[in-house]
């Protein structure tokens, strides 16, 4: 009986576990809050992808061409590269992104965020 149950375990150790550790996945998602006035998206991404694979997943749901958005990461109020990746702009899980839009005149909105307090109850 244990001759038995020692033959599983080696078959477990060589073959499955190898394969558990080869197909697990490899693509870390995470979640970034993107912000304009009172709207907040939330967008699944990888810290691999780039900006303007973001900005393609704004544009389904906002109806706003790539070329017109703007992402600014708050916590260090800069303005993210659309050639570099998440992870190199340090963009981090559950970040706080504003969205500005061009405006007629070709230059960028201000970011404008509401904050809880804009929010009143009647």
């Amino acid at each position: 009986m244990f001759c038995c149950y020692r033959d599983v375990m080696k078959m477990f150790i060589l073959v499955v576990s190898p394969l558990q550790l080869v197909s697990y996945p490899s693509i870390k998602a995470m979640y970034i809050r993107v912000k304009r006035m009172k709207a907040t998206y939330f967008i699944q991404c990888d810290p691999k992808e780039t900006v303007l694979d973001v900005k393609h997943k704004l544009f389904t749901l906002i109806e706003k061409p790539v070329s017109s958005q703007r992402l600014v990461l708050m916590s260090t109020e800069e303005v993210l590269e659309d050639s570099k990746s998440l992870a190199e702009q340090q963009v981090e899980n559950d970040a706080v992104v504003a969205l500005t839009l061009r405006k007629d005149d070709n230059e960028f909105e201000d970011v404008d965020i509401a904050q809880p307090t804009d929010f009143s109850i009647s």
